[in-house]
């Protein structure tokens, strides 16, 4: 209890949030960091995975290659890399451990997502003349677009979170406030750093979330799905109730 409020003050304290060593310096940092990370993870994956999907062969490998990358620690990777001659070269040593971080979850969702596209609509689209390309474009990648964005959150927030490790190869980031915390003994900073990095994570995958809504193709088919499963029940006319002859009582 002690540390959450030592960690509340901390963060109160406008001299933590300015200068070099500050939380918004660190926060540019971080954001820099996982964003370039970010980006050379998309580049590498989504083209391999959209053309496996695609094509329709070699992904089972793809997939349990990344899948065995997810078992590789990732501080593990960053500790052999800092040691060999890439540790010269600046943040390097971080940015290819976090790569391998976040690729195997982009190339797994990405190629499910092309390969589980309905395959009735995929055929339909092929026998009306499509080429590959108009056929991934307009599509298997329409079709394919929830794991893709599933795949693309998953990935941002394992990297945010992750980050922090490049504080331990002499890197900037979050993760300074973290190991700083550490060096003084200072329980309250290390809950303040954590804390910094937990809020960072839900804020990305919050801006995910509304940018998979903005740009989802389609966007316009779902809401109508939507809206046609929740409208009113339409109503059976009664049943006509049965009439009788006054003068004979007989039903008519």
């Amino acid at each position: 209890m002690d540390a959450i409020t030592g960690a509340w003050q901390w963060l109160g304290t406008a001299a933590n949030w300015a200068g070099e060593k500050g939380v918004w310096h660190r926060l540019g940092e971080h954001l820099w960091l996982s964003g370039l990370c970010l980006l050379l993870s998309c580049l590498i994956a989504l083209p391999l995975a959209l053309w496996l999907g695609h094509i329709g062969k070699g992904g089972t490998l793809a997939v349990n290659v990344s899948n065995v990358g997810r078992a590789v620690p990732t501080f593990a990777v960053l500790v052999l890399l800092t040691l060999s001659p890439l540790g010269k070269h600046g943040d390097w040593p971080t940015i290819i451990a976090l790569v391998l971080f976040a690729v195997p979850p982009l190339l797994t969702n990405v190629y499910l997502g092309i390969r589980e596209a309905d395959r009735d609509v995929v055929e339909a689209a092929r026998g009306m003349g499509m080429s590959g390309p108009q056929l991934l474009r307009r599509v298997e990648i329409p079709l394919a677009y929830p794991l893709i964005m599933t795949g693309l959150r998953s990935a941002a927030v394992q990297v945010v979170a992750t980050a922090t490790l490049a504080a331990l190869a002499g890197g900037g980031g979050l993760g300074r406030i973290i190991t700083a915390g550490f060096g003084n003994y200072d329980t309250a900073q290390v809950v303040a750093g954590a804390v910094l990095v937990a809020l960072l994570a839900l804020v990305v995958e919050g801006a995910l979330v509304l940018l998979d809504r903005a740009c989802d193709p389609m966007r316009g088919r779902r809401r109508g799905q939507r809206k046609r499963g929740r409208g009113p029940v339409e109503e059976l006319p009664p049943a006509a109730a049965p009439t009788r002859d006054v003068s004979t009582g007989q039903p008519t």
